[in-house]
């Protein structure tokens, strides 16, 4: 697999996070960490590979675990984002 240029893994993370809502408060949190894992998993310094889907996921459990700004932890909020793109973006 090749390795993208740093104009190419933006472009792809922002077509990305068009799927993850920025909106109510919360979702600023997942967003941010989204877009720093993201770029970490495309770089060619990531030690492991991981799709749009399992960045996501690590994400949300990281923000579950520590919190962020918005999302306290131990919260009961649901993050909200596109799951049939996600789902496609598994593969």
């Amino acid at each position: 697999m090749a390795i993208p240029k740093l104009r190419q893994m933006r472009e792809k993370v922002l077509k990305e996070l068009e799927h993850i809502p920025d909106w109510p408060k919360p979702q600023k949190d997942l967003r941010m960490g989204y877009w720093f894992f993201r770029m970490h998993s495309l770089g060619k310094k990531a030690k492991i590979r991981k799709n749009a889907k399992e960045v996501l996921e690590d994400c949300i459990a990281d923000l579950k675990k520590k919190g962020g700004v918005y999302y306290k932890k131990g919260s009961d909020y649901e993050f909200l984002y596109d799951k049939e793109f996600f789902k496609k973006e598994e593969n």
